[in-house]
């Protein structure tokens, strides 16, 4: 659909966007709302291409508004603070994940778990609380209130740092809550794309026993020897799997293609946990006995609150931690995404805004 509201005819700040679900982006200028007494103007260096931004553009959450500016993986530098502002100035290197308000008020919000406010005002296509569709980071600067605005610790390069805050919180956030970050644990990882690659660094970084599963030996040298993960299991080899039961305290299940989940949950130790990272196109397909027989559990989680997000970001900071990225121009954002859908990237596209959009 597209909005009913009438267009300012002023705009201030130049993008990229969708008009319909094609998908197809061009260039679109638009306003940015002034700078509040709390809000942070971050003129945009880098935006990191998610899948999300395949399926705002595209419409296939049948709730798209157009015209959609997509990007939620979102680094840049301070260009102007609010006189209210006491955690940024001018200069500093800060990012902005996928959600740019909350209410503030509720329990969720209260312990910094704002990810899980009713009230989220997500990046891309987000209602915010005066009426304005938000626009997200295919763009040259944005505008956000401090609280969800994050410092990039000094040193650690802008490109590198974008793909954290959508793909690095969303795996490290569910290893902190589960307790993964003990050495010796064992971990599987389900899909070896943008959000399992990040999975397999962390958990390196954890001391973990890590194994990566896939549906296809094309990623196998990258695994064992770039990410340096223990093992590397094809799911369709009934062999290699039968031979991991009950031997994983956790699995990551990064893939969003629908898939059976009790070939994977029969790999749990008894009280395993299964984390579903991944948007599984349909519907999950489980039989209750891979529950009940072991006392396994599959548990659900979306990216991560503004203060495990900052800890995340010092965490990668302090461990060199770096996504696989390839840089590209804005004016390539089109077969990104198409090679998205293909899975063909390694591992994550962040696009040069700096340096590309005019």
């Amino acid at each position: 659909m597209t909005s009913d509201k009438v267009m300012t005819m002023s705009t201030n700040c130049r993008g990229w966007a969708a008009r319909d679900d094609s998908g197809l982006l061009s260039p679109y200028e638009f306003e940015r709302r002034p700078v509040g007494g709390d809000d942070v103007s971050v003129k945009i260096t880098h935006c990191g291409v998610c899948y999300a931004d395949v399926a705002y553009t595209r419409n296939k959450r049948n709730s798209t508004v157009y015209p959609v500016v997509p990007g939620h993986e979102i680094v840049g530098i301070v260009q102007e603070v609010g006189d209210k502002v006491s955690k940024f100035k001018i200069g500093d290197h800060v990012g902005v994940g996928t959600f740019v308000d909350s209410c503030r008020e509720c329990e969720c919000c209260e312990v910094r778990h704002e990810e899980h406010c009713s009230k989220a005002t997500v990046t891309i296509n987000g209602t915010c609380k005066d009426g304005p569709i938000t626009k997200g980071g295919y763009s040259s600067f944005i505008v956000v209130h401090e609280r969800y605005c994050y410092k990039i610790p000094e040193k650690y390069p802008l490109a590198l740092a974008a793909p954290l805050l959508c793909a690095g919180i969303t795996v490290y956030n569910p290893m902190i809550h589960h307790k993964m970050n003990q050495p010796g644990k064992s971990l599987g990882v389900v899909g070896l794309g943008g959000l399992g690659h990040m999975a397999v660094k962390f958990a390196k970084a954890f001391g973990l026993n890590v194994t990566v599963f896939s549906t296809s030996t094309s990623k196998k040298d990258d695994a064992l020897n770039l990410l340096k993960a223990d093992k590397f299991v094809l799911s369709s080899d009934t062999e290699q799997m039968s031979a991991l039961s009950k031997s994983l305290d956790f699995i990551i299940d990064t893939a969003s293609e629908d898939h059976p989940l009790d070939l994977y949950m029969s790999l749990l130790k008894i009280g395993g946990v299964l984390a579903l990272v991944g948007i599984p196109c349909k519907e999950l397909k489980l039989s209750p006995l891979s529950l009940l027989m072991g006392t396994r559990s599959i548990s659900g989680s979306a990216v991560g609150g503004t203060e495990r997000t900052q800890e995340m970001l010092e965490f990668c900071a302090k461990h060199e931690i770096h996504p696989e990225i390839e840089v590209i121009p804005i004016q390539y954002a089109n077969e990104a995404l198409e090679r998205i859908q293909k899975d063909d990237v390694k591992y994550r596209f962040v696009i040069d805004i700096e340096n590309s959009l005019e």
